[in-house]
């Protein structure tokens, strides 16, 4: 059997996204992959803090994380890098000046970091657990890294933010605006690198915009059934079922790759 190289986003993919658990015939599909000699590896957009305890409770040695960034191999981080700091604090600027509320993670970690509570005040909480430093003095210039910025601009304003193309950024939820790498088929490239594997064998898995990058030509690609963006089935070699009916499982019994 040919070495493949399966690379599975999280959310919607591996996991149900209900219960946010992993799917039991997701998991099985996994492991026998690995038992059959494959490389195995999560890709996800979620920053490494995020996808670290994922990761390890569920056996996968390898992940592409943090949009394509972060880059764990055998359980050890190899990469873990932050964006583009000069352009992160201009679209930093022009947010403040315009009025809206920004959190800057300046670390890779639950923190984040904002001069006043106007985020809070403009679109409330981050619709996932967080801990807000505020402090009226900070200022992300004075440190080096930043690797994830929020701005509660609504999704109708957007264009006032005319910086917002200079980075990476996503929209999961339409009170703010999300600045981070969203690049997965960097890092599954890099991956392949690091690791000696060949392009030409890579079979990804995914379901939402965020896995359109790593939707490459040169890729196998696999659209999960419960898809959210068409654009995904306009890219995918293959469409499986949905993932709560064992899709995962089903595409890897139909292909021959257990």
């Amino acid at each position: 059997m040919t070495k493949k190289y399966f690379f599975f986003d999280i959310d919607g993919t591996l996991t149900d996204l209900e219960t946010r658990k992993i799917i039991p015939s997701a998991q099985e599909a996994v492991i026998k992959l690995q038992e059959a000699g494959h490389f195995v590896s999560i890709c996800t957009g979620r920053a490494l803090y995020k996808a670290e305890a994922f990761r390890a409770s569920h056996g996968f040695a390898n992940m592409v994380c943090n949009g394509g960034h972060g880059i764990v191999i055998d359980g050890k981080v190899i990469e873990n890098e932050p964006i583009d700091f000069e352009k992160a604090l201009a679209v930093y600027r022009q947010a403040i000046d315009l009025g809206y509320g920004v959190l800057v993670a300046d670390d890779d970690s639950i923190r984040v970091k904002a001069n006043s509570f106007r985020f809070y005040d403009q679109v409330g909480p981050r619709q996932e657990p967080t801990t807000y430093l505020i402090d009226e003095n900070y200022d992300p210039a004075d440190g080096d890294a930043i690797f994830k910025m929020y701005i509660s601009i609504p999704k109708e304003d957007e264009e006032k933010l005319t910086l917002k193309n200079t980075l990476g950024h996503l929209r999961f939820k339409p009170e703010y605006l999300m600045f981070q790498h969203d690049d997965k088929k960097r890092g599954i490239l890099r991956m392949l690198e690091l690791v000696g594997g060949d392009p030409n064998e890579v079979v990804v898995f995914g379901d939402d915009t965020n896995d359109l990058d790593m939707f490459d030509p040169q890729f196998y690609c696999v659209a999960m059934g419960n898809w959210r963006d068409p654009e995904l089935v306009r890219r995918a070699d293959y469409v499986a079922a949905r993932n709560v009916d064992d899709g995962i499982y089903k595409a890897c019994v139909e292909h021959g790759w257990l």
